[in-house]
């Protein structure tokens, strides 16, 4: 029995939920026993909260708690997991820091309280880089975290530990967040699905950089419905921030279940070699792009001009990395991975002119990524410019042959979308030939995550490659470059 559930989707769990077919206390149990299986060979949930998951289990079970039952979203004893840069009340949270090592909250972020709220079950917490920067997931708190695929590589990160839970089968939905591709980016590396959804679609709540638009919160899942059924969990206003916006009359699972062909998608590999894309991921993505043509679809080769994206990303990052770690360097410098401290030094730094002069470039570039959505409905990318790499490295330091010049350099397909404000899912699209998978990017207007999801649910339908999960963690080797 629970080697069955922990292969049903999260749509599917949920809807046996409603109708009481199963209890969230077998998920749960379900769940516990799948993570003890097969956590230990990729380290994707390094702290969980059983017991706790198992008193919310037996409170809905009892008829509390449900208060928004029937509210588009509602999960009904659903577990899933929360990103160890969200606080849940009562639980070890870390943010993949030694400072905050042996930190336990008194009280959950808000979305993880709207999570709750809505019928999701926390039953741990998923591994992070320090403080969520970093495209590769491991820290000293807990160490790093491995791709089941090939647990000698990368899951990619900031979200990886929630990528790794989904496709291994620990958990059936995951919270993660997003900067410059930290749910697309290990989505893609291991074959799950992630949304990078517009600022103010779901809630940030205690950030302290509230006003910015670059980093947001947002669901992952191991198929397309799941991921609609998460971001209508999570979507909505919440006074906490100020970014935030209501939920839409019809929800996301309505819009993906209602998904129609006759798109006209744009596809770009790299932006006509102005950004480095591994040879083998671009054809892999330029032959699968054309399944939407079954689906009624037409497929152009068309890009917006990017401009100077990587100085503008920089630059505004490292103003983000001013606002949140300045003064947490100051006091605790040799606790900080280097990274974090370059970032951070890089927009002390900067001129308020060089500031000005990154707004001025990102204003540009949303305008002409909105022309450029007059033409079509949808802009699609490989979602990683490279499949996964060796798990002992940093970050990738070559890519088609182009030397980075820093750990953020090999993200660029996912940091322009993260500067244009609009929504991206991660969606697989098949496997190199050392078996690595390798996934899309498909992109929608500012606040289109329903033409994303329902782009992206085709795309789903054609390939079928969510049924391939979940997996065994297996073990293999670093391909040659």
């Amino acid at each position: 029995m629970s080697d069955e559930l922990i292969r049903l989707t999260a749509t599917e769990a949920v809807a046996r939920l409603k109708r009481g077919e199963i209890s969230p206390l077998e998920l749960v149990e379900a769940a516990a026993a799948r993570i003890a299986a097969v956590d230990g060979a990729v380290n994707a949930l390094p702290t969980l909260c059983l017991d706790r998951a198992r008193a919310h289990a037996r409170e809905l079970m009892a008829g509390r708690r449900r208060e928004a039952e029937g509210e588009p979203g509602w999960l009904a004893g659903l577990p899933v997991a929360i990103k160890d840069l969200a606080d849940v009340a009562g639980v070890r949270t870390t943010y993949g820091s030694p400072i905050f090592r042996d930190h336990v909250p008194e009280r959950s972020h808000p979305l993880v309280e709207r999570i709750e709220r809505k019928g999701g079950i926390v039953i741990g917490k998923s591994n992070t880089p320090e403080f969520g920067a970093g495209g590769n997931t491991f820290n000293e708190v807990f160490g790093r975290t491995l791709n089941p695929w090939n647990t000698a590589l990368t899951c990619g990160g900031s979200t990886g530990g929630g990528a790794v839970a989904l496709a291994t089968g620990q958990v059936w939905l995951a919270h993660g967040s997003d900067h410059g591709g930290s749910l697309r980016g290990p989505a893609t590396l291991c074959s799950v699905v992630g949304l990078r959804a517009s600022p103010g679609r779901v809630t940030r709540g205690t950030s302290n950089n509230l006003f910015s638009p670059l980093s947001v919160q947002g669901p992952m899942a191991r198929t397309i419905p799941d991921l609609a059924l998460a971001l209508d969990t999570m979507a909505g206003h919440d006074p906490l921030d100020p970014l935030t916006f209501d939920a839409p009359a019809q929800s996301f699972t309505q819009a993906v279940a209602q998904a129609r062909g006759g798109l006209r998608v744009a596809f770009t590999a790299n932006y006509g070699g102005r950004l480095p894309v591994d040879r083998e991921t671009r054809e892999i993505c330029a032959r699968e792009v054309r399944r939407f043509e079954a689906a009624g679809c037409t497929v152009t080769e068309d890009f917006p001009e990017l401009g100077p994206v990587e100085d503008v990303f920089l630059a505004l990052r490292s103003q983000h990395f001013v606002v949140d770690r300045e003064l947490q360097i100051q006091a605790h410098r040799a606790q900080f991975k280097p990274d974090i401290i370059w970032n951070t030094e890089q927009g002390l730094a900067q001129s308020a002119s060089r500031l000005a002069w990154a707004e001025r470039e990102r204003a540009a570039l949303y305008r002409r990524f909105a022309a450029f959505f007059q033409r079509y409905d949808v802009l699609v990318t490989p979602g990683s410019a490279t499949p996964a790499w060796d798990v002992a490295l940093r970050a990738r330091d070559v890519v088609d042959g182009v030397k980075l010049t820093n750990y953020i350099a090999g993200s660029a397909l996912t940091s322009a979308i993260t500067l244009t404000s609009c929504p991206a899912v991660a969606v697989p699209c098949g496997f190199d030939r050392f078996g690595r998978p390798v996934g899309l990017q498909i992109v929608a207007p500012a606040r289109g995550e329903a033409a994303a999801l329902a782009a992206a649910a085709l795309f789903e339908q054609a390939i079928g490659l969510d049924r391939l999960l979940p997996i065994d963690p297996r073990a293999g080797e670093v391909p040659p470059e």
